[in-house]
């Protein structure tokens, strides 16, 4: 008997996920069938879970937070940040785990080595990667339009600036978490530093997926080795696919099986 899965969240039409998933019970020959879930309510959560006799979900945009309250045990990191993306049950519990920071480590180490980045936006993608790069020994400051963002990032020890104060320096890598380019042409940070920052870094990378956004125009009429937020989605997913089956294949295998889905 299969095993069903899915991708929670609102919207969710647009979501890859389950692409990505068939596509690797398919390669690996495990019975499993992955579908979407237009969850509207997040407090209902956890009850359409059990109801839809899921063996396991993905969540997306709106409801981490609320996937993190519905959780039965959460494993360490995603209780540090408070935010679920990845749900199974096992033994009648929900585990709860969040494989985004992860999965995104796991992409930005395939262009090389990172000591020093910056992220552009204080949302909770950008609390996210930073509390998990800052664990695996890279240094973190953080850029926002406004200081308000900031404070729980001021709080927890790491640099920030606004635009008004922010000085460009030498950095390995510069990561847009900022939603800017997702619907239109617009740019993370003002053009004239966004551009002095580019000039000072080895690597850009985009968390938005689906399109080349203006932030990579820009990196890429510098010639700066880049990825969007599709290689993150992949690795996050090699990640989930790792939970849902029980580690029952390498991660090097998931991403063969996975990995062609880029392409489709």
């Amino acid at each position: 008997m299969r095993e069903l899965f899915a991708v929670f969240g609102n919207p969710v039409h647009h979501s890859k996920s389950p692409l990505m998933h068939n596509l690797a019970f398919q390669r690996l020959g495990y019975e499993g069938c992955y579908t979407r879930w237009l969850l509207t309510d997040g407090s209902r959560l956890k009850k359409s879970f059990l109801d839809l006799g899921l063996r396991g979900v993905n969540i997306t945009v709106p409801h981490k937070e609320a996937a993190f309250e519905a959780a039965d045990v959460v494993e360490d990191f995603a209780a540090e940040v408070r935010a679920v993306n990845t749900l199974v049950l096992k033994n009648g519990k929900l585990y709860g785990y969040n494989t985004d920071a992860p999965g995104f480590y796991r992409a930005l180490m395939k262009l090389g080595e990172v000591r020093r980045a910056l992220i552009i936006g204080a949302g909770g993608t950008a609390r996210a990667l930073s509390l998990y790069l800052r664990s695996k020994g890279v240094e973190i400051e953080v850029v926002n339009r406004s200081a308000g963002r900031l404070e729980w990032f001021e709080s927890e020890g790491f640099v920030c600036h606004t635009w008004e104060s922010f000085k460009a320096e030498a950095k390995d890598a510069v990561i847009n978490t900022t939603s800017a380019g997702l619907e239109d042409e617009s740019l993370p940070m003002p053009k004239t530093l966004l551009d002095e920052t580019l000039s000072k870094t080895k690597y850009a990378v985009d968390v938005i997926y689906g399109k080349e956004t203006p932030f990579l125009k820009e990196a890429g009429k510098l010639g700066l080795p880049r990825f969007d937020g599709s290689q993150m989605l992949l690795q996050q997913g090699i990640l989930a696919f790792d939970y849902f089956t029980g580690h029952r294949y390498t991660l090097e295998a998931i991403e063969e099986a996975m990995r062609p889905f880029l392409s489709l």
